[in-house]
């Protein structure tokens, strides 16, 4: 699976894998998601990520725990 929306970069969090152009690592994403925050409460607290970004950091997490 491809993702175009998650990267890393071993100068950001330490090459956690994080939402493109942002400091927002998947890891947050899962934790807000475990929390009970949607995705669309998420995209609007943070209106600098997209809801395709969101969805993708949580669809990384999942193909990566396999």
């Amino acid at each position: 699976m491809t993702f175009q929306h998650i990267t890393t970069n071993p100068q950001i969090l330490g090459g956690k894998p994080i939402i493109k152009g942002t400091r927002i690592s998947v890891a947050f994403i899962l934790e807000l998601v475990a929390s009970g925050t949607s995705v669309g409460d998420i995209v609007q607290t943070y209106p600098h990520l997209s809801l395709e970004g969101v969805k993708e950091a949580v669809q990384y997490a999942s193909a990566h725990l396999r």
